[in-house]
């Protein structure tokens, strides 16, 4: 069993704090933890976390906990981890393995640790416990109930594995449960992103060309929220229908060899690789701008970027410059990782109380249906969607109609 591996513990304090503030505005997760108390649902299990440990991910740790689960965390990115939020949970009887800034060995190593309870259930975060409980951790995985993932990156490899008869075990797609892609990925992700961008250059978005690299739900909210604050929105595509949505939303769509001799910002939203390469690189303005919001640092191509370079420096905190031979200065942020949360605090705490609140009653559905899910990716049952909407619009004084008994008869009516 794992023992907890931290950076600095003396900050306990300071997490402490942080996590007593989302918990203010958490109204999800605090009807969900008074439930939890009573029922129990997770009484003698062990559940594993791989996710952006911050103070919002450790509020449904313990969450998870008073459901009787004991809960092993580690992040999902080297440089999401705060450390005082780490430090916060192990001083209170939490195992967290999870360091700011951990090298691609330390990461793993702390992948490793989280798995070696054995757990029951899991929380994916990008799919690297998953991937690991496939390859060389398989036999931590033998009593694993199920898991589930709540990235669009997270998915794309669950469903590989599927298609290729390779998943062991039953996994619930959060992702793409309306209560999260619907305001995590749109409003969430949008808001999350520009803050991250402008905590990191201290620059203005009004008047810049911003080229938003994909149009999914991540893309939309950052091209509203983009558009909303002044600037010049171009989006690029690869699926013809999300082009033509942009299209009609009002952005000009461009191949991106185009956009980028006109972008100032640069923001990569597709959870796909080499978005950006050496033949985007050669034709930036000087002091273009490099963001990534994608789950993995590939999307921005860094080693066709190291290569053009005639000087790398530091410019600031999260921002590298790298000096082209021309002279021009291309600025990556965050290191090509995650800006919103490397460079900022990640999504606000009402949004991520939607995301979360799906997760804990979609591991309660785990727990309750153990042993008759096949091995296959599953969507969110739409009661658990309708029950985490009911209990935010309650907590936003917001009442709805119902139908009315002739209504419903109406609606079911054959003919």
């Amino acid at each position: 069993m794992s023992t907890t591996h931290i950076n600095a513990p003396e900050t306990a304090k300071s997490g402490r704090d942080k996590i007593d503030w989302v918990r203010s505005y958490m109204p999800i997760l605090n009807a969900i933890e008074k439930e939890f108390r009573e029922t129990k649902p997770f009484d003698g299990m062990k559940i594993a976390m791989s996710i952006h440990l911050e103070a919002k991910t450790a509020y449904l740790a313990e969450v998870l906990m008073a459901g009787g689960a004991k809960v092993q965390v580690t992040g999902c990115n080297p440089l999401s981890t705060q450390d005082d939020v780490a430090a916060a949970l192990a001083e209170e009887g939490f195992t967290v393995n999870a360091h700011h800034g951990a090298s691609d060995e330390q990461y793993r190593e702390d992948l490793v640790r989280t798995l070696d309870s054995h757990p029951d259930l899991l929380i994916d975060d990008g799919g690297d416990l998953i991937s690991l409980l496939h390859g060389a951790c398989r036999e931590y995985g033998d009593n694993l109930i199920g898991g589930c993932e709540e990235t669009t990156t997270g998915i794309h490899r669950l469903l590989a594995r599927e298609r290729a008869g390779l998943l062991d075990y039953p996994m619930m797609d959060v992702n793409d449960a309306d209560c999260k892609h619907l305001f995590d990925n749109r409003y969430g992700t949008g808001q999350s992103t520009l803050d991250g961008i402008t905590n990191a250059t201290n620059l203005i978005i009004a008047g810049k060309t911003v080229v938003v690299a994909g149009y999914g739900w991540c893309g939309k909210g950052f091209a509203m929220r983009a558009k909303g604050m002044g600037a010049v929105v171009v989006v690029t595509e690869i699926d013809p229908i999300k082009a033509l949505e942009a299209t009609m939303d009002g952005f000009t769509v461009l191949p991106m060899r185009e956009a980028a001799k006109i972008g100032d910002l640069f923001v990569t939203l597709t959870g796909c690789r080499d978005v950006l390469t050496r033949e985007h690189f050669v034709v930036m303005k000087d002091g273009a701008l490099l963001a990534n919001s994608g789950h993995f640092d590939v999307e921005i191509n860094k080693e066709d970027l190291a290569a053009l370079a005639t000087e790398i420096r530091e410019r600031k905190p999260n921002i590298r410059g790298y000096r082209m031979a021309d002279g021009r200065m291309l600025n990556l942020l965050a290191d090509g990782r995650l800006v919103n949360l490397a460079a900022g605090n990640g999504h606000p705490a009402e949004i991520m109380d939607m995301s979360f609140g799906i997760q804990a009653k979609s591991l309660e559905y785990l727990a309750k249906t153990r042993g008759t899910l096949e091995n296959k990716v599953y969507a969110v049952p739409a009661e658990i969607d309708k029950a985490v909407a009911t209990i935010k619009l309650a907590a936003e004084s917001v009442q709805i109609d119902v139908l009315t008994p002739e209504q419903t008869a109406y609606l079911n009516q054959i003919e």
